[in-house]
């Protein structure tokens, strides 16, 4: 008998290496797109794997180049994103950041420090450089 369970730890019986099952998930981005077109899926993949491995659902898309109107377009599958996390799935800061925007999550404090950031640099640009003169 217990040969048998150190026999199964070694070999799972689908002949895979991971268990599909127990592997810890994660929400992320995976890029596609040209060199200076850049587009990102929002994809489900095995946590351990690198980001270019084969996804296992994708969620939503991302285009993070402005269109005419001015506007960066996503697409979100807001129910399955909530399965996904109900399955305890890891969720990466960026797209942590677009459910906060979206108003599904509560707001991203790297979002409230980017907008501080963006807040000091427009001061320091408006205002007219100041010349001691003696």
């Amino acid at each position: 008998m217990r040969a048998y369970r150190i026999l199964k730890k070694l070999m799972p019986s689908s002949g895979g290496g991971d268990d599909y099952e127990k592997a810890k998930k994660s929400i992320r981005l995976a890029r596609y797109g040209c060199a200076n077109r850049p587009f990102y899926h929002i994809v489900v993949v095995l946590q351990r794997r690198d980001c270019k491995a084969h996804p296992i659902e994708q969620l939503g898309t991302y285009d993070p180049m402005e269109n005419h109107n001015g506007e960066k377009l996503v697409s979100l599958n807001l129910e399955r994103i909530k399965y996904w996390m109900a399955k305890k799935a890891r969720l990466s800061n960026p797209v942590a950041e677009l459910l906060g925007l979206s108003g599904f999550l509560p707001m991203h404090p790297r979002t409230y420090m980017t907008a501080w950031r963006n807040r000091q640099q427009n001061k320091t640009e408006t205002q007219p450089s100041e010349t001691v003169t003696n």
